[in-house]
């Protein structure tokens, strides 16, 4: 498949503990020498269709490779239970591309970056504080804290109610029985993951059609997200260089939040700041976050 006339797109598999994730390597145009690459994580529940091509074709433009996969039981990679979100085995599941990422004969394992939006945005932070064979990374409105985005979401009266059915959900499981299941957006009656309008109308319009997407995943998902704390990485990031994106109007992951760990984070680091709120980097500001991403990885990668 030809990407943009500068480069191409191969499928790939990548072995994950004896499962099988799929997704894609995006090249850019032949060139001597051996390439950059970034490994790419999509957000909650997001399979590779879901805006990855757009944000890689600009790294091929610039002449790096790139990797975007379906996160194990999501999409057409292997795993279960089906639907099921685990930030434990996603940030596993970048691993696995890193290091695949290095054994490609055509990139130069010493230049990988790392590139996660939203819930891998927080994965982002979690691997960049913890896995030094990364040259630097980018965190594309990032999941800080579970625990108080979480919160935030909720109506504090409902908060009683999701706690009971965590509780039950783990009863039946022990039991035998299949897991809860939860719509990631539907109608109230539905008690979907995501109430506000701006996801439903996101997902509505880059999900719905995709026939690898499932609008549902795992209550269980929902207590893993409660826990997950990737902010309390941050500090440990230091001297993998780090950018930040962050939407000032960002109610979903919460940018003050973001600008807040942004503040612990030691040099070298730097923030981009959009206008618009959590999905304003894949629409009208698309042109200003992958620009800025490309620029910073073609300044840490290229030096």
């Amino acid at each position: 498949m030809v990407n943009r006339n500068t480069g191409t797109r191969e499928d790939i598999e990548i072995n994950a503990d004896g499962e099988m994730i799929r997704g894609w390597l995006f090249k850019p145009k032949e060139k001597p020498g051996k390439t950059p690459c970034i490994v790419m994580g999509n957000g909650f529940s997001a399979v590779k269709e879901m805006g990855m091509a757009d944000f890689a074709e600009r790294f091929t433009d610039a002449g790096m490779a790139a990797i975007a996969f379906d996160f194990r039981n999501l999409g057409e990679s292997d795993g279960s239970p089906r639907q099921e979100l685990d930030p434990a085995k996603q940030i596993e599941d970048l691993r696995h591309a890193i290091t695949f990422a290095t054994m490609l004969p055509s990139v130069d394992r010493d230049r990988i970056g790392l590139w996660g939006t939203s819930y891998s945005g927080g994965h982002s932070l979690v691997i960049g504080g913890s896995d030094r064979r990364l040259r630097c990374i980018v965190a594309q409105m990032p999941t800080i804290s579970g625990h108080w985005s979480g919160l935030r979401r909720l109506p504090m009266d409902m908060i009683p109610a999701v706690t009971a059915a965590l509780a039950e959900d783990r009863i039946e499981r022990m039991k035998g029985n299949a897991p809860t299941m939860r719509p990631i957006i539907g109608e109230p009656d539905q008690h979907p993951i995501y109430a506000a309008g701006e996801v439903r109308e996101f997902f509505d319009k880059y999900a719905v059609h995709i026939p690898t997407w499932g609008n549902e995943v795992t209550l269980r998902s929902l207590e893993y997200a409660r826990a997950y704390e990737p902010g309390a990485y941050i500090e440990f990031i230091s001297p993998t260089p780090l950018l930040m994106i962050v939407g000032l109007r960002d109610t979903l992951t919460c940018y003050d939040l973001q600008l807040e760990a942004y503040n612990r984070a030691f040099e070298p680091k730097k923030l981009t700041l959009l206008n618009g709120g959590h999905f304003s980097c894949y629409e009208d500001e698309f042109e200003k976050a992958a620009g800025a991403a490309v620029d910073w990885f073609k300044q840490h990668l290229f030096a």
